[in-house]
């Protein structure tokens, strides 16, 4: 069965439709990626699969239940593009992790905050310190922290590694791949980067428009693509080995 299941999501802002009428499945234990242009709704689909968009219409299940909408709450977790506003400045790294994590005595807390900023290569003794004192790197490390400190089926990555330096953009993603490997929580890796999708996605998914255009096995969507759409993005993008 598959972990996250999106049927028929339509997203509205007002007259505007961001997302119509889309199927995705993101399967147990799986890497999906979602690529697509500036607007095409892919970020908005994400977005919308933990109650911060405005869905119109369809369902949203995971393991065919449907999910609460309480953003920050269940199942499915999101981390954010920019690692600096997704982290509250006031709050320290532990806290935030630490806010994430089930009801229970100040002890254990303690050492889960450490486990978790372990897992994600985090010296659990800065655990005091707030954002400011960290790279843009480490900071998106303690968001994927906070993310898996809510124990989700399903996580959300949403252009995790577009707003840093080119530099830390591989650890991240390394970092991802491998906690996706070793906890086993389905991925759905939100790009605009098919060499990066090429890397870590077992299926991709195109937008466009805010429709789903094309969708399969990553081998056989990159490899062998139909919508022009693919064919685009796939010229624009140099691969892994072509990269400086």
């Amino acid at each position: 069965m598959s972990s996250l299941q999106m049927h028929r999501i339509t997203v509205r802002y007002g007259r505007f439709t961001a997302v119509r009428d889309v199927d995705l499945d993101v399967l147990d234990g799986t890497v999906t990626g979602l690529v697509g242009g500036s607007g095409s709704g892919k970020s908005t689909l994400g977005k919308a699969a933990v109650g911060l968009a405005p869905v119109a219409s369809g369902q949203i299940l995971v393991d065919g239940r449907p999910i609460g909408r309480r953003p920050g709450r269940g199942p499915v977790q999101l981390v954010f593009q920019d690692p600096y506003a997704s982290l509250d400045p006031r709050m320290s790294i532990g806290a935030a992790v630490g806010e994430a994590l089930p009801r229970t005595g100040r002890a254990a807390r303690t050492r889960e905050v450490a486990r978790f900023l372990e897992l994600v290569g985090i010296d659990p003794g800065r655990a005091l310190l707030t954002p400011a004192a960290l790279s843009g790197g480490q900071r998106q490390r303690v968001a994927l922290a906070r993310a898996l400190a809510a124990r989700p089926d399903v996580l959300i990555a949403d252009e995790i590694t577009s707003a840093l330096d080119v530099s830390v953009q591989g650890a991240i993603l390394n970092l991802l791949r491998g906690l996706q490997r070793e906890l086993g929580f389905a991925l759905l890796f939100i790009s605009h980067n098919l060499a990066v999708v090429r890397y870590l996605a077992d299926r991709v998914a195109v937008m466009d428009s805010g429709r789903v255009v094309e969708s399969g096995p990553t081998y056989d969507v990159l490899e062998r693509p139909h919508h022009e759409l693919t064919k685009t993005l796939l010229s624009c993008v140099p691969t892994l080995e072509e990269a400086p």
